[in-house]
């Protein structure tokens, strides 16, 4: 991990720094991997999401670590120096800025053990569409839902999942949400 972070500029690991800790405290739902990756490839660097991913997560283990052994912001830049493969000066720099201003937050959030152990939805956005025709078809006139939902995952990673429904699908879908949201009330 610390060869792709000499990669990434120095606004774009506080950035993804920020983020990861926002996560930790539950302000943020994850961080947006893809969106940060495609700015810091128009930013003339050549990342990808997957090792972009990689120190997210890499990242995300070690605020969570120095929080569960309530590591002091000298504590972790010593383990940090440490370590095998050492981290870029601008990359300590950053994590013992963002370590010191909010790292206790993190400590007391782990100390409540509100981490998540799955994954946490973020939106639903859903269409209605009309399959007119195909090779095989002259003519479907076939209605169809997409549902794409977002989801975080555990580490923070945030995804969307798509899929298709037909209607009836679809109807037994919404009843079953409103059955869910029917069951809340009563909570």
């Amino acid at each position: 991990a610390a060869d792709k972070i000499r990669l990434i500029p120095q606004d774009f690991f506080a950035e993804l720094c920020e983020q990861i800790i926002q996560h930790l405290n539950h302000k943020i739902p994850g961080v947006n991997t893809a969106e940060l990756c495609q700015r810091i490839q128009t930013s003339g660097v050549d990342i990808n999401i997957g090792d972009l991913a990689k120190v997210a997560n890499t990242l995300s283990f070690l605020f969570s670590t120095a929080a569960r052994n309530n590591l002091s912001t000298e504590e972790l830049v010593t383990t940090l120096g440490s370590g095998i493969s050492t981290l870029p000066k601008h990359a300590v720099q950053v994590i013992r800025h963002v370590w010191n201003e909010q790292g206790k937050a993190i400590a007391v959030s782990e100390d409540a053990g509100n981490t998540a152990t799955v994954g946490q939805f973020v939106d639903m956005k859903w269409k209605l569409g009309v399959a007119m025709s195909s090779d095989t078809c002259r003519s479907l006139k076939y209605p169809y839902v997409t549902v794409t939902l977002t989801v975080a995952d555990p580490s923070g990673q945030i995804t969307d999942k798509s899929f298709e429904m037909t209607i009836p699908q679809f109807k037994n879908f919404f009843s079953q949400f409103k059955e869910m949201a029917s069951v809340l009330e009563t909570v």
